[in-house]
Formats: structure tokens, sequence, C-alpha cells
């Protein structure tokens, strides 16, 4: 004879963890606005040439030559967006368990912040090494600490400013940076820090760690001032339709436009090291 025994599922969801945003509330640069436009163009005015003032004849200041300057265009290019539906009939046969609402803040935590996040990591890196501000060399507990001065140097020598820096690194980079024994920690982070992630701070440079995956492949650390880049998001949008024509329940939508540029007389104050 056989036996068939009773199964019950569970109305609570298991959810998964989640993280806020490591880019968001650093203090990008927010003097341009892409309100109403695609593209917008930054002008950045030239210098004049010193010259050896001659006290006889004339034009003694040297020969006038007019004031130059430098035109770049900073075109948004991430046009993103999702669609998925909650069929009626299915939710009430699974116990009401999907929300519309409780969906929109899994994507949004999970899928969009996430994505924003790895695209700004990448796009800083991107801009270091083809600045040639960047360095390839295998992280050790030994050399940990060495590597984070030598980016300070580099942005240092840039005439970079010294307050404001954050370094974006890995759990492994954090990890051998705390076992460097030439390490000195300056100070503990303030539990009111609006940082997400920021875990101590070194030489003055806020440590932010970020898990390896938002990366791109074989990297240590992105050391930025936040001034140099701005990230724009003109569009963040999320919809619900509920019965709309065609479907028997919520028709959920959502669309991002957004970006992230470096300026271009401000790329100096990048650096990236990678380990491969």
């Amino acid at each position: 004879m056989a036996i068939n025994l009773a199964s019950k599922y569970s109305n609570k969801v298991d959810e998964r963890f989640v993280l806020k945003s490591f880019t968001e509330n650093i203090g990008l640069n927010t003097e341009y606005d892409w309100t109403g436009v695609k593209t917008i163009s930054v002008f950045s005015i030239d210098n004049a040439t010193m010259n050896n003032y001659t006290r006889t004849g004339a034009n003694r200041y040297g020969t006038p030559t007019e004031l130059g300057d430098t035109k770049a265009d900073y075109t948004l290019s991430k046009d993103r967006s999702f669609s998925t539906t909650i069929d009626k009939g299915n939710n009430t046969e699974q116990l009401m368990i999907k929300s519309s609402g409780k969906f929109l803040s899994r994507q949004t935590n999970e899928v969009i912040i996430p994505e924003i996040d790895t695209y700004r990591l990448a796009t800083w890196s991107a801009a270091a090494i083809a600045n040639s501000h960047t360095a390839t060399t295998a992280v050790t507990a030994s050399n940990a600490y060495l590597m984070l001065l030598n980016a300070q140097a580099a942005l240092d020598e840039d005439k970079v400013p010294v307050e404001g820096r954050i370094c974006f690194c890995t759990p492994a980079y954090y990890n051998f940076i705390k076992q460097d024994s030439t390490f000195v920690k300056y100070s503990d982070i303030s539990q009111k820090m609006l940082i997400n992630g920021q875990v101590g701070e070194v030489d003055n440079v806020k440590m932010v760690k970020v898990p390896s995956s938002y990366f791109p492949a074989n990297h240590a650390f992105v050391l930025i001032h936040p001034k140099c880049s701005v990230s724009p998001k003109k569009l963040d949008e999320y919809k619900v339709h509920q019965d709309p024509p065609g479907i028997s329940g919520h028709l959920i939508e959502g669309r991002q436009i957004y970006d992230c540029f470096v300026l271009e007389q401000k790329k100096n104050a990048l650096y990236a090291h990678k380990i491969a």
C-alpha cells in the first residue's frame, strides 16, 4: 500500500543578503547638469606661456596670442530597463508570496545598485589605466601598504588634493594590508560615516571594502578623488500596472538612464592597481 506524505509551503520568502551602494554617497562632482539633453560639452581654458620681459620696443610682455580652449563631450550611453509580470492565478496558488513592491525593492538592491557600482568602478579603472596611472604587481602581506603609498605618490605628483581621497579595495587586499607589518592604522571610522562599506582609514585615505565581483578582473584597488568624476542618473523610473491589457495580474517595468564620466582635466585623480 502506498503512503502519501503531506507537504506544506511556507509563505515566508527566503530573502538574499543585500548591500547598499558603495559609490553613491562619496561626494562625486555635481557641477554639471544633463537635464533636457543627452550630451553636454565642457570647456577647459588653456594657460598663457611665460616670457622674459623686454624693457625696450613693442610687445614688451611678449607677442600676444589668443587664449585657447579645449572641448570635451560627455554623452549618456546607459539606457537600461526591465519588465516582469506576476500572474494573478499563479500568485493566488502560491500563498500570495509575490508582491510587486517587494520585487521592486529586491530589483533595486540586488540588480540595479550593484550594476551601477560595477559600472562606475570599471569606468574609473579604465580611465586610470588609459592615463598610465596604474601598476601591475602581485599583492602580499609584505607589500600591500607600499602599493597604496605608491598610488598616493602618483596622485601627489599630479597635485591632486590629499583631503577626500577614497580607496575602493577588494576584501583580499584589505586582509593583506591588515597583515602588513609596515602598516600603521591612523584611526577607526566613526559609526556615523555616510559611505557604506567604509572599514577604516589608511594614510588619511578612506578605505571602502567592496566584493571583488564588482571590480574588473585582477584588481586589488582603485584610488580616487571623487571630484574627478560625474555620474548622472537622468531617469530612474518604475511602474506597476494592475491588470493591463492581455495580463491578469501585475506588469512591473523599470528604466534607468545613467552614466559615469571622468573629467578630462581631473583624470589624474585616479589610480588602479592590478594584480595580474
